[in-house]
Formats: structure tokens, C-alpha cells, sequence
């Protein structure tokens, strides 16, 4: 068996118009995609249309077709370019067995088929042209080895290229101004992602425009597969982006400032809120420390009522020991009022957070001095279990002191509603968290469990009207998150309440002393 060429060689007889179209788009449209090669035109008329394209386009001309019959030309085939017959009828007589013949009517049938198929194809590629064109997507076509070979004008227009000055071009050179690939640690490239992962990918790129602007893009690129599972072709989609980043920076800054305008009414308003509290606590320990301060002003009414009559009667030597006692006394009682006095004006004052180190054991004292009075009245009796190696911690004294005051007071009223009962208060270092630990347990009545979820919320009480307000306990709950730390409370209706109060020995003021 004779092995068939892996090319047909052609020549064509006949070079008037006919021929001319003909080799026009065999010779620039079809050249890639068949296995057959034109390498010669046959006329009598050297000047034909036929002939003249085919030396235009570097194939041989000859004046006699029966020229092509010998061997050098290596012909597989004839076709006739013109319909005379009897040029069908000696070239049918006169060839060789090897070379076929295709006649010009047979030709002529092929090539209009051709023709009406390749119309179709035009007008349906044109109007695919038409509506990628009015894609306002930037639209590219890229082969395996990132070479561009089309692109909508959507592309063009928005980058100031021209086609020539993409078409050809490998993305790196269009898109980065380079010319080598994209390095990987340095610049990302899609395109490789979708080698690797065999599917299509979406993500967002920055691209500095021929003007140096830059704009943001939204890119997907899809493969294209070959039946042996090869890419051939990648489509990449881009779509501008830019002024939705812009619409979504301005939301986020405006976003921000109303955080931040919001942020500082809460602020304003906790500060209001602890004033509010702070003075309710203070009319309400201010009423029972009355008694606290008109008993050792009494005593030392009587002292000194007694030192008058003792002088108006003679004062003797005897009396000077006696004297010097009540001197002592009243110095003692003196100074437990001043003591008493000067507590309760810095409580009362409305300052700045003043932070420092603070010694949770003897705020635990203050606060149990300042409100020794109300819980004798309110017939509660105390007892402390304090870490004497309690580290300090870094805060504001007076905040602390008044979330201690809160608790306390609460305390105490649950206590008097029960006729009287007992108040344990416990201090401890927790290496595991490492916070300071304040426990405040009562045996007093207790909080309904309905009511424990609500317990440190703004205005929220169940006491008798007059009795409160509902801030005590929400303020605190504030002071302790401002802290850094967390308040916890554990109740059973009719078996007492206990507050645990975290404190971090490491915070966010740790860094501001």
C-alpha cells in the first residue's frame, strides 16, 4: 500500500476571479486548518486576477497547465477555476493516473456550500462580536502560554490601548509593564491558579491604568477544555470595581464615625450614670451614718459637759489623770468622725478616672468602715476571709469602691427583709485566670431566677418605689467590663445571694501608670 502524503499538494487551472477569491481565503483564512497546500496557478493570460494574486502570494504561475504533469510539482490534484469544457475534457485525456481531478461544476458546488456555511458563521461571529463589544466587562482571550488573542472594546477603551498593542501581547506586558512572567511571591497570578486547580477562580486585583491611576477589578477567568483534557484557551472576565470600593470606604468611614459619635454618648451617658448612682448610694449611706457621727459627737458633748462640771466643782490633782482620759477619748472619737467625714467626701466627688494600684483587701475594709453603721441597724453581721499575699491590682479606687458600695447595700436590705442574717466577704488570688477574686455571699432573701437574667440592666428593680432606681447594679456591671474584668451572681429565692466579682491583675490600664 502506498502511504498517502501527509500534505496534498494543489495547483489550480483556470486564474480569473473565481480563482482570485478563491486563493484569498485558502491562502489566509483556511491555510492553518486544512492539510492541503496550493503551490500553483495555471493561465494563458499571465496578467489574470488568478495570477497576478498568486505571485502576490509566492506561488507558481505557468502559462500551460500541462506543465504541472511532471514530476518536479509532485502534484495530488488538480481543480478546475473555469468552466469550459473543453479544458475538462483534454486534461481528463492528458494527465497522469496519480494526479486526481476536481471539475469546476463539482468545485463550484463545494465552494458555495462553503460559502453560505462561512456567511452564517461571519454574521453569527459578528453579532457575538457585538454583544462582547457591549459587555462593559473587560473581556480577554488568553492562550496557555498568556498570550492575548482578543479583547472587547470595552478594554480598549477604558485603557487607552489600541488593539495592535494588545493582540499579541503576553498579560504581564499588558496588564503589569513587564516583561517576564508574574513572580509568585510577589504578584499573584490567577492564571496559574486555574492550571492548578482545574476549575475556574474569582478574586480581586489592584492594576495601575496606562495613566497611573489605580483601579480595583473584580477578575474570573474560565478554561477552556480541550477533548484530551488540555486547556486551549482561557476567558478572562474583569469587571471595574473601583467606585463600589470607593461607595463601600465611604460607608465604612461613615459607618466609623457614627461607632465613634455613638461611642462617646454611651460614654457620656455611663458617666451620667454613675454620677446618678453614685449620688443615690450617697444620700442613702449618708442617712445611716448619721448615727455613726452623732454617737461619738455625743460622747464627746458629754466629756466635755463633765470636764465643766468637774472644773466648776475644783479641779484637783487627782483629776488631771482623769482629764487626760478623757482627752484620749475624745481625740479617739474625734478622729473616727474625721475618718468617717473625709470617706464620704471622696465618694461623693464627681472626678476623672484616676488610676493607680490598688489594694483590694483594704478597699474590702472601707467599704465595710463606711457601712458598719447600716448593717449594725439592719442587724447583719460580718465576717472576712482576706488573701493577705492578694496582689494589687491597676484601676480607679473610687469606681471600685462604689461597685463594692452597690453590692453591700444590697446585701444589706436583702438581710433586714429576712429580720437579720450574716454577710461573708472573701478575697483570693486565682493563679489560673490570674485575677483577684472579691466574693460577696448574704443569707439574705435572695433573687427570684426569673429575675437573675435582668439583674444588670439599665432602670431594672424590684424594689418598693422610692427604695431605688435599677442603676446600682448596671453601673456596676459597667465599671467591671471597663475594668477588664466580669461580675457574676449566683441566687436562690429565700437562700441568699453571691456576687463574685474578676478583676485582672494585667489590663488595658496596666501600660497607662
Amino acid at each position: 500500500m502506498v502511504k498517502s502524503p501527509s500534505i496534498i499538494n494543489i495547483a489550480l487551472i483556470g486564474g480569473g476571479t473565481f480563482c482570485k477569491d478563491f486563493l484569498t481565503k485558502s491562502a489566509f483564512e483556511y491555510r492553518h486548518e486544512i492539510d492541503a497546500k496550493i503551490i500553483a496557478v495555471a493561465d494563458p493570460n499571465p496578467n489574470a486576477p488568478g495570477m497576478i494574486m498568486a505571485r502576490k502570494i509566492g506561488l507558481t504561475t505557468e502559462t500551460d497547465y500541462h506543465r504541472f504533469y511532471s514530476p518536479e510539482y509532485d502534484l495530488q490534484l488538480l481543480i478546475l477555476m473555469t468552466p469550459e469544457t473543453a479544458i475538462l475534457e483534454d486534461v481528463l485525456a492528458t494527465k497522469p493516473g496519480n494526479i486526481r481531478l476536481l471539475s469546476f461544476q463539482t468545485f463550484e458546488i463545494l465552494w458555495t456550500a462553503i460559502s453560505i456555511e462561512e456567511k452564517k458563521l461571519r454574521d453569527r461571529t459578528k453579532e457575538i462580536e457585538t454583544i462582547i463589544d457591549g459587555i462593559r466587562d473587560f473581556i480577554l482571550v488568553l492562550t496557555p502560554d498568556m498570550k492575548v488573542v482578543e479583547v472587547n472594546q470595552a478594554f480598549l477603551q477604558k485603557t487607552g490601548y489600541s488593539r495592535k498593542n494588545v493582540i499579541g501581547k503576553k498579560c504581564f506586558q499588558i496588564y503589569h509593564k513587564i516583561d517576564h512572567p508574574c513572580d509568585e511571591s510577589e504578584m499573584h497570578c490567577p492564571l496559574k491558579d486555574v492550571i492548578r486547580n482545574k476549575h475556574q477562580i474569582r478574586q480581586i486585583q489592584t492594576r495601575m491604568m496606562p495613566n497611573n491611576e489605580k483601579r480595583y477589578y473584580e477578575v474570573n477567568i474560565y478554561p477552556i477544555w480541550e477533548k484530551n483534557g488540555e486547556i486551549s484557551k482561557f476567558i478572562h472576565i474583569s469587571k471595574d470595581i473601583t467606585e463600589h470600593k470607593q461607595e463601600e470606604a465611604e460607608i465604612t468611614r461613615r459607618l466609623e464615625a457614627m461607632v465613634d459619635d455613638r461611642t462617646r454618648q454611651l460614654k457620656e451617658t455611663h458617666e451620667k450614670l454613675l454620677h446618678q448612682d453614685k449620688m443615690a448610694s450617697l444620700g442613702k449611706l449618708a442617712a445611716s451614718v448619721v448615727h455613726e457621727i452623732n454617737n461619738p459627737i455625743a460622747g464627746i458633748l458629754n466629756l466635755i459637759l463633765l470636764m465643766k462640771r468637774i472644773m466648776e466643782e475644783g479641779f484637783t490633782p487627782k483629776d488631771a489623770g482623769r482629764f487626760q482620759d478623757y482627752l484620749t477619748l475624745m481625740e479617739t472619737e474625734t478622729r473616727r468622725t474625721s475618718r468617717i467625714v473625709s470617706n464620704l467626701l471622696t465618694f461623693s466627688r464627681q472626678s476623672k478616672m484616676e488610676l493607680k494600684k490598688v489594694d483590694i483587701n483594704k478597699l474590702v475594709e472601707k467599704t465595710l468602715f463606711l457601712n458598719s453603721n447600716l448593717l449594725k441597724i439592719d442587724n447583719a453581721t460580718i465576717d472576712t476571709r482576706l488573701d493577705p499575699d492578694l496582689p494589687k491590682i491597676i484601676g480607679s479606687e473610687d469606681q471600685i469602691l462604689q461597685v463594692f458600695m452597690n453590692i453591700i447595700s444590697n446585701a444589706t436590705e436583702a438581710i433586714e427583709a429576712m429580720g437579720g442574717g450574716h454577710l461573708h466577704v472573701e478575697t483570693l488570688h486565682s493563679l489560673k485566670d490570674n485575677t483577684v477574686k472579691t466574693i460577696f455571699t448574704d443569707t439574705g432573701s435572695g433573687i427570684p431566677r426569673e429575675n437573675l437574667t435582668k439583674l444588670f440592666e439599665p432602670f431594672f428593680t424590684t424594689k418598693k418605689k422610692g427604695k431605688g432606681v435599677g442603676l446600682g447594679l448596671s453601673v456596676a456591671y459597667g465599671i467591671i467590663q471597663e475594668h477588664g474584668g466580669n461580675i457574676y451572681v449566683e441566687s436562690s429565692k429565700g437562700k441568699g445571694t453571691s456576687f463574685t466579682i474578676e478583676l485582672p491583675i494585667e489590663s488595658k490600664f496596666t501600660q497607662q501608670i
